[in-house]
């Protein structure tokens, strides 16, 4: 039987929210530039969730 162990996301949740002020603040600066942002925004969020 394989165990299955319950992982800490406290850290990736963190990291999202983090994600999300430098989202609106890079969008706050330059605007256009938000979208490099969204690739930590997706991947922390995903990884906050437990899907990756």
């Amino acid at each position: 039987m394989a165990e299955t162990t319950k992982k800490s996301t406290a850290l990736y949740w963190v990291l999202f929210f983090l994600s999300i002020a430098a989202f609106f603040g890079v969008y706050a600066v330059g605007g256009g530039y938000c979208s490099m942002v969204l690739p930590f925004v997706c991947t922390f969020f995903a990884l906050a969730m437990d899907l990756m």
